[in-house]
């Protein structure tokens, strides 16, 4: 199988569910797929929307001593919790994370799924997860966590993408090369990774955190107005929800 690494999921962490997953799906024009009982065993709960063929997860931890209950406490809720990756090799990436002396943290068998999570303190800002499900190469092919028919909620009437990421930290250019070699990317000379289906832009900031979804909307104007209408803080292009900025462009 010839090697490739596209984005293939975002993670937002959140106090509650409600109501950040009804405001995004309300403003951003998009539909939930699933809501995944295995993540409960993680103290969590969780609802996927797909934005095109990348998927949009907001989790929420119901029990104490949860990893993301204290990821929000860490961050004050700022910030992005995971970036998650579709690789030909999981395994393969994993092995070279850990040469570098990024630990794994977790790894996830769930046949046709294999997952494999990193240590976010080694990879810093974010987890980093690289999976593959066998036989689904095709982008939409099979997903399990996004559930068995994933493909049938993407709405496209409001938003069309999700493009980039954008990342913070007090080295935007060190992290860049960081987070390149765990991928697999070398970065740009802008401190961007560019990915077939998404890029990954890094900037200044006080803290290491993932700051900043982008996605390409029909009418900004509308959806502005929808954030406004919602009572969130809108200010040019973005508004701040479950933790990070979503800024947009037509």
């Amino acid at each position: 199988m010839a090697p490739y690494m596209r984005l293939r999921q975002i993670c937002l962490v959140a106090p509650q569910l409600a109501p950040v997953i009804s405001d995004i799906a309300e403003i951003m024009g998009l539909a939930v797929c699933y809501r995944d009982g295995n993540v409960a065993k993680y103290g969590l709960e969780n609802a996927l929307l797909p934005v095109d063929t990348i998927l949009l997860e907001v989790v929420a931890p119901f029990k104490d001593g949860t990893t993301a209950g204290r990821f929000i406490e860490k961050t004050g809720g700022r910030g992005g919790y995971m970036a998650i990756f579709c690789c030909n090799d999981p395994d393969e990436r994993g092995r070279n994370a850990n040469a570098m002396g990024v630990r794994t943290a977790n790894v996830i068998d769930h046949a046709p799924y294999h997952g494999v999570q990193l240590h976010p303190r080694d990879c810093r800002a974010a987890f980093i997860e690289f999976n593959h499900t066998e036989g689904s190469d095709d982008l939409l092919g099979p997903y399990p966590p996004a559930g068995p028919d994933w493909q049938q909620f993407i709405r496209k009437d409001v938003t069309q993408a999700l493009t980039a990421v954008e990342m913070q930290s007090p080295d935007p250019q060190g992290l860049a090369e960081h987070w390149g070699k765990i991928i697999g990317i070398a970065p740009s000379g802008n401190a961007e990774l560019k990915l077939p289906n998404a890029t990954f832009r890094f900037v200044m900031g006080a803290d290491e955190i993932m700051s900043a979804l982008e996605f390409q909307v029909a009418d900004v104007a509308q959806v502005l107005h929808t954030a406004k209408a919602k009572g969130l803080a809108v200010a040019g292009n973005e508004f701040l929800l479950g933790g990070v900025t979503f800024r947009l462009a037509a």
